[in-house]
């Protein structure tokens, strides 16, 4: 069954965003993406804060934002709820009557809400502070204050951009950890905008990538970081990526450079591989592995216990060493090394 339905359509001067976007009742989408790519305008587009100039958005059987219709429903009249990057909170208003708010603009009565209001708040762990106004609450308290906000009004589709993102390292797991706990309680869909890989992947059951207004891949965590393909998705799994044409085990990039990979391919395609698949040395390898390339190292800095090496030249690439190897190879801006990685380490997929 698809609870969410939309094909979400703005015009903003030269940048058009153009994303299908559907999800099931419990599911939780995430918008993954660079800033710029679109993802905030789609979630104002879904909220009824910014109006569609084509396309559709349909929750649930009843359309919400149709333009070829002058079909249009109004935020406040959505069964939406919003956690906003910044959280919004009422500086005025208690937590209790902040997370208040939402029912009673739906009509309940003020005891009625307040006592949804006190629920919500016990289920976030902050029944004790429901007096406190925003601006003595710590990040992760405003966070959740929020977050029982948009959930007491009991919405169909639940969105939250950048719900992480104004919290510190150790508050940011913690809350990410609670937030999992109470997606995968909602009854409703839920979308998810972030440029943070690690709440798309932790907090997603599927994840849409969002460049230049449109989606370029979509799939669960293990099929994106798997087979990533744009450059974009590449750096946020740590692959080096290409693409060519491949003719059986050879895959011929632009610029005239080849790789040779173990498993044959024909047809337009990409080429990844790791960085701690790439070997770095002073002098050509023995041997001359297929995959050979002079390069020149262009910077360094650490990455975990290693050390990650970008790498210039016919192939630019980052390659993985340990601290005592780039010492052995000196390795440093400018240095010339010589890099090779085997084919068993290459993974070739249709583009």
């Amino acid at each position: 069954m698809t609870l969410l339905d939309a094909n979400l359509v703005v015009d903003r001067g030269a940048f058009r965003l153009d994303l299908p976007l559907h999800a099931a009742p419990g599911e939780t989408v995430a918008l993954l993406g660079p800033n710029g790519a679109g993802k905030t305008t789609a979630l104002r587009a879904l909220a009824g804060l910014e109006a569609l100039g084509g396309g559709h958005v349909r929750l649930d059987g009843r359309d919400l934002d149709r333009p070829a219709d002058r079909t249009w429903v109004p935020a406040e009249r959505r069964r939406i709820g919003v956690v906003f990057q910044d959280y919004l909170l009422f500086p005025h208003l208690s937590a209790l009557d902040n997370v208040a708010f939402g029912p009673r603009r739906r009509g309940a009565r003020r005891a009625d809400a307040r006592a949804a209001a006190a629920a919500w708040l016990g289920r976030v762990g902050l029944e004790e502070l429901a007096h406190r106004r925003p601006g003595r609450l710590s990040g992760g308290q405003a966070q959740r204050v929020a977050l029982a906000r948009a959930l007491a009004v009991e919405p169909t589709l639940l969105l939250l951009d950048e719900p992480l993102a104004a919290l510190d390292a150790r508050t940011r797991l913690d809350t990410r950890a609670e937030l999992h706990r109470h997606l995968a309680e909602h009854a409703g869909a839920a979308v998810l905008v972030t440029h943070d890989p690690i709440d798309a992947l932790m907090l997603a059951d599927r994840l849409i990538v969002v460049e230049d207004g449109r989606a370029v891949q979509t799939g669960d965590a293990e099929a994106i970081t798997a087979r990533p393909r744009t450059d974009y998705v590449a750096r946020l799994v740590g692959l080096n990526l290409y693409r060519g044409r491949a003719a059986g085990h050879t895959v011929h990039l632009e610029g005239g450079r080849e790789l040779t990979a173990a498993d044959p391919l024909d047809g337009d395609a990409f080429a990844a591989f790791a960085p701690t698949a790439v070997a770095l040395y002073r002098d050509r390898p023995d041997g001359s592995p297929r995959n050979t390339w002079h390069a020149t190292v262009s910077g360094v800095h650490r990455h975990g216990d290693n050390l990650r090496v970008q790498l210039d030249g016919p192939l630019r690439a980052a390659a993985d060493v340990t601290p005592a190897s780039a010492a052995h190879l000196g390795l440093g801006p400018g240095q010339r090394v010589w890099a090779a990685v085997k084919a068993t380490e290459i993974r070739v997929y249709p583009a």
